[in-house]
């Protein structure tokens, strides 16, 4: 069983660390000074009662790790488009592909039942890259529960006392694929059950993306903070009610589950920082429009009002904008920082 991460930062470097623990034969694809450090160094991980060093299959070019059984990407949603022609070589006639990114997945229309199966969302696919070079065929929905993050070169830390991944086939069944993947998480210490409603669970991650990701980045509070505080509250309810909105428009009702994933972020993650603040800080893209942008790309296609959503990516973007952290924009603001 041959299994590569594309992405090794804090997703990828996490899974990769607790694969590679279990004796899983797993390459890791990565870049910059976090490849370096790896290869000089191995792969740390530091969580929350111990910490430990692997040394997997490190590697900037994929040839290398040659046709997988599962190719998992945890890289940033804007930059999976850019590294399609790169993973050829990852792909054979029977590899599965995981997307645990966040946000909408590419494929996410593919064997939907109603008018729009086979859409393809522009703010995550712009050019159909992805569903026209990996397939949707070979997808599978993976969602994850990790609060991680990259420490320095090198170096993973998980904040989150327990790990939980979700994974289901676009048609609802459990196929073997699924089912083997499963397994091969837990026996390295990762959660993970096999859904029958994948996207109505990726609507539930992606209520938490929506309300707390760009307000992260725009308030500069971890999600603890934002949750707590009253006024923001309301605003992290609304942004949650109008994901919902959307969800339910594309029969994947989440349910009305916001009191419940606020106790679950207060518990699991009170004092992490997003992945969109912790892109902020460290002066690199954010995942605005794969995470806020396409939620309010399926809105207008349904015709559903999210005027609060509207709201916080006009923001965000433009705060982006204005310290260059806007992916995939060919439009550079002359009052630029």
């Amino acid at each position: 069983m041959k299994i590569a991460i594309y992405g090794a930062g804090a997703i990828g470097g996490h899974l990769g660390a607790m694969l590679s623990r279990s004796g899983v034969n797993v390459g890791l694809v990565a870049r910059g000074e976090h490849l370096g450090a790896m290869r000089k160094n191995g792969l740390r991980q530091i969580l929350r009662d111990e910490e430990f060093t692997v040394y997997p299959t490190i590697t900037d070019n994929p040839e290398e790790l040659g046709i997988q059984d599962y190719v998992i990407l945890t890289l940033k949603s804007y930059q999976a488009p850019d590294i399609v022609n790169d993973m050829q070589p990852l792909l054979g006639a029977d590899t599965t592909v995981a997307t645990a990114m966040n946000g909408i997945p590419w494929w996410y229309f593919y064997q939907h039942s109603g008018e729009l199966e086979n859409y393809q969302i522009t703010t995550v696919d712009p050019q159909n890259k992805q569903w026209d070079q990996i397939g949707p065929e070979r997808a599978i929905g993976c969602i994850t529960y990790v609060a991680s993050e990259v420490a320095e070169p090198g170096v993973i830390k998980t904040s989150s006392s327990s790990f939980h991944y979700q994974i289901g086939e676009p048609d609802g069944s459990v196929s073997e694929r699924c089912t083997q993947l499963k397994e091969i998480l837990e026996r390295a210490g990762i959660q993970c059950q096999v859904r029958s409603e994948i996207r109505k669970d990726i609507w539930t991650k992606v209520m938490g993306n929506v309300a707390y990701n760009p307000t992260s980045a725009l308030t500069l509070a971890h999600t603890g903070a934002m949750i707590e505080d009253p006024d923001m509250r309301i605003v992290l309810r609304q942004l949650m009610l109008e994901v919902i909105s959307v969800g339910k428009a594309l029969d994947a009702d989440p349910g009305d589950q916001i009191d419940k994933r606020m106790t679950a972020s207060l518990k699991r993650a009170a004092f992490h920082k997003t992945s969109m603040l912790q892109d902020l800080e460290r002066g690199r893209y954010m995942e605005i429009l794969p995470i806020v942008g396409a939620v309010a790309e399926l809105a207008k296609l349904c015709s559903i009002q999210t005027p609060t959503i509207d709201t916080i990516l006009a923001l965000v973007k433009l705060r982006a904008q204005m310290t260059g952290q806007l992916p995939n924009s060919l439009k550079v603001n002359k009052y630029q920082l």
